[in-house]
């Protein structure tokens, strides 16, 4: 049997945005159809909206638009950093690893516009490299060096 594994992100509005994003950082290939193009009459809100999308490449993630919600600023909890714990009331983060700092930093620098930044990427007892930020889509991403 194999199994294998791909977030989903929910987005309100936003997931074409947030693909072609994903996409300038990771490389790959998006596809993505709107509810218009699986039958949602024209006119009618959210028509020109992602009913499924899709990166391909080294990163691979799906995206779609919650039907009737156009709230771009909605994000799911809030993460933060205090006394070296991470403190958040969110469901799950999207984890990134990298085998070493030099293929784990422009990735960091990419994911970082626009970014609210959590911990700063930087050497930890653990790694050689350990940051977390929330990017411009309310996605929060922990990156570290293996």
């Amino acid at each position: 049997m194999t199994l294998t594994t791909t977030t989903h992100l929910n987005f309100r509005g936003t997931a074409r945005q947030a693909l072609d994003f994903y996409r300038s950082v990771f490389g790959g290939e998006v596809t993505a159809a709107t509810y218009g193009q699986f039958g949602m009459p024209e006119g009618v809100p959210g028509f020109d909206k992602l009913v499924f999308g899709q990166l391909d490449g080294p990163v691979r993630l799906m995206a779609y638009d919650v039907p009737g919600s156009d709230d771009t600023a909605a994000t799911a909890g809030t993460t933060r950093r205090e006394n070296g714990m991470t403190i958040t009331d969110r469901s799950f983060f999207q984890s990134l690893r990298a085998d070493s700092l030099d293929e784990l930093q422009p990735v960091w620098d990419a994911l970082a516009e626009g970014a609210t930044v959590i911990e700063p990427l930087a050497a930890s007892a653990w790694s050689a490299g350990f940051g977390m930020l929330t990017d411009r889509f309310g996605v929060t991403w922990v990156l570290d060096v293996a």
